[in-house]
């Protein structure tokens, strides 16, 4: 199982508020009715609740789904709460994500895009 984790190359954010009383079919639900992406996929979708100390986090991992959940026991996530959508995001997001900071670092090196040169 835990190899699975390691090897995915997606990762989406779900933005909002999501109950967390939804288990992996009710989950697997959103990411296809209200998200319109494939929850069969290799990605491995983020959820959060109202409180943002707890996540959930869906996985198919091919012959099922791996559904994850974390509490913190002190601090909140940095969870964006507009409308219901998904961000896929970096890997530099994710780690600052469970770091406990903002996903938009505003000082950070952005990265380079390719150019003419002179």
């Amino acid at each position: 199982m835990l190899k699975e984790i390691a090897s995915v190359t997606q990762v989406y954010l779900v933005t909002g508020y999501t109950d967390l009383r939804l288990g992996i079919d009710g989950l697997a639900a959103l990411v296809q009715g209200k998200l319109e992406l494939d929850p069969y996929s290799r990605a491995l979708f983020l959820f959060c609740g109202r409180r943002r100390d707890r996540i959930k986090s869906l996985l198919w991992e091919g012959d099922g789904f791996l559904l994850l959940y974390k509490r913190l026991d002190n601090g909140a996530f940095r969870w964006p709460r507009n409308e219901t959508e998904a961000k896929l995001l970096t890997e530099q997001e994710v780690r600052w994500l469970f770091e406990g900071l903002e996903l938009e670092q505003p000082k950070a090196i952005k990265p380079g895009r390719r150019s003419t040169l002179y």
